[in-house]
């Protein structure tokens, strides 16, 4: 495949428009954050760039990444062009680029202006490469084989993807983890996160006074979980989600903060009733979420 190929597969961004849209950002971030620019370059999809810069950025909560992604990056006239980019929005450069000469590229254009690059596996792949005592394959994109735990990711999602909200009930004994729980508590995102880690899991909404699917009871085989919050948390996301809502809908009842407060203590009593773990997703982001889930599906095996 030629460099041309290559540009149609990862069309790097207009510059005029990609420093448009980083001066919208910046005047909305100046008046209580610093900013800085976060380039991350990539010869595949860019998943673990951007979700180690995201984890390092995090660590300083008074500045915000204005992130530039760059994938598919393949070629030398690639590199060119990113580094063009580059040039117009200096900030700190990550990258994960098998090729030893685009590689090389990238270190000494940052070089020349000063400019931190990081290549982010290396590191890692020095040390496997130490251990095992042979070189790596240098093969572009591996991770991301079509092998069975990525059909096994795929058959998890379509499971999940059906079995959202309380969908084919009389299916659940064949989940690996069923999570219950009253509205508005992240079932849905969880449950997706976990099927992307090749978990097959089921979702059913508990709701005030009504009976759960009794195949719940006499499944066997998946971990059920329930997940709970504070009223005023539940109530926060059921505001934001009724935003959109037909006018004339009365949703006194569905964010009101005493309901909310029923809905969970019964959903408490559920979970307690049935011996299975409760998880307050209070303040924890979906990650965490599932890597307790994790954790507890682990421990019961």
């Amino acid at each position: 495949m030629d460099d041309r190929a290559f540009d149609t597969l990862a069309p790097i961004p207009d510059p005029a428009i990609a420093r448009f849209s980083t001066s919208i950002h910046r005047t909305a971030l100046t008046a209580h954050h610093r900013f800085f620019h976060l380039h991350l370059i990539s010869d595949a999809t860019g998943e673990t760039l951007l979700a180690a810069g995201r984890a390092a950025a995090a660590q300083y909560p008074d500045t915000r990444a204005i992130e530039h992604i760059y994938p598919l990056i393949r070629s030398e006239r690639q590199i060119a062009k990113v580094m063009e980019e580059i040039d117009a929005e200096p900030g700190i450069v990550l990258y994960t680029v098998i090729d030893s000469k685009l590689a090389a590229m990238i270190e000494a254009r940052c070089a020349e202006k000063g400019l931190p690059a990081v290549s982010v596996l290396e590191p890692v792949i020095s040390v496997f490469r130490t251990y095992l005592g042979e070189p790596a394959n240098q093969r572009v994109g591996a991770q991301h084989d079509l092998d069975a735990s990525y059909f096994l990711r795929i058959d998890a999602l379509n499971f999940t993807m059906e079995h959202d909200d309380g969908q084919l009930p009389q299916d659940v004994d064949d989940a690996d983890v069923v999570i219950v729980g009253v509205s508005r508590t992240s079932k849905t995102p969880t449950s997706i996160y976990l099927a992307n880690r090749g978990i097959k899991t089921a979702n059913v909404p508990i709701v005030l006074g009504m009976p759960l699917p009794e195949a719940l009871s006499t499944a066997r085989k998946p971990l059920i979980v329930g997940l709970v919050a504070s009223a005023e948390r539940v109530s926060q996301v059921r505001q934001n989600r009724m935003l959109g809502v037909t006018s004339g809908y009365d949703s006194s009842g569905y964010v009101d903060r005493s309901h909310i407060a029923e809905e969970i203590a019964y959903a408490r009593q559920l979970c307690a009733r049935n011996g299975w773990p409760v998880i307050d997703v209070t303040r924890r982001s979906i990650e965490e979420t599932a890597a307790a889930i994790l954790a507890l599906r682990n421990r019961a095996r």
